[in-house]
């Protein structure tokens, strides 16, 4: 019984661990998204689609260097906060 709990307490710790890196910012403090698009731009970002996913804007687009991306940007401060890879 105690072996077959195992895989479920590292499956949840991993879940934790995995919404922790998402964004928890209340919507007041979200800057707007035409900012994001804005300094992304400025560094030679093509930028497809923003939209809110976890709590976070998900960018979908093309970084400074052509290579496809899909990232999350925390919505308050814009560091980047992950990705869908």
């Amino acid at each position: 019984m105690r072996l077959a709990l195992i895989p479920m307490i590292l499956a949840l710790s991993a879940s934790a661990a995995f919404a922790g890196e998402r964004c928890d910012v209340p919507k007041e403090n979200w800057r707007p998204v035409e900012d994001l698009k804005s300094e992304l731009t400025a560094k030679g970002w093509t930028i497809a689609n923003v939209k809110t996913e976890d709590g976070c804007y998900e960018v979908y687009g093309k970084d400074e260097a052509g290579k496809r991306v899909e990232l999350f940007f925390d919505p308050a401060t814009f560091a980047m906060v992950g990705s869908d890879d």
